[in-house]
């Protein structure tokens, strides 16, 4: 089992960074990689960023470029650093573990709203 939180949203201007935390906690050792996905009001989920256990890293074209995903071993935490933010980057901001049994697990959410 991993339940995961996350913090760090919050409203800022186009153009400013928020940097979104997901803490870790469980069978930490099972997982294999972590996403962040985002949902903006009236459309489905999508992926934003992940990070395998490995270090491996991708992005939707979306925020290539703008965001960074890193993982902290010590505080076991993945923190998704988004920079040049634009208004359609509001949205519920999640975060999902995947272990290696290809159980997903999922964060309540942190809201970040972006101000044009």
């Amino acid at each position: 089992q991993v339940q995961l939180v996350e913090s760090g949203g919050g409203l800022v201007q186009a153009g400013g960074s928020l940097r979104l935390s997901c803490a870790a906690s469980g069978t930490l050792s099972a997982i294999y990689v972590t996403t962040w996905y985002r949902q903006a009001p009236g459309k489905q989920r999508e992926w934003v960023a992940r990070i395998t256990s490995q270090g491996s890293t991708g992005y939707a074209d979306s925020v290539k470029g703008r965001f960074t995903i890193s993982r902290d071993n010590a505080k076991n935490t993945v923190d998704l650093q988004m920079n040049g933010l634009k208004p359609e980057d509001t949205g519920v901001y999640y975060c999902k573990a995947t272990d290696t049994k290809w159980l997903d697990y999922w964060g309540r959410g942190t809201q970040v709203t972006v101000s044009s």
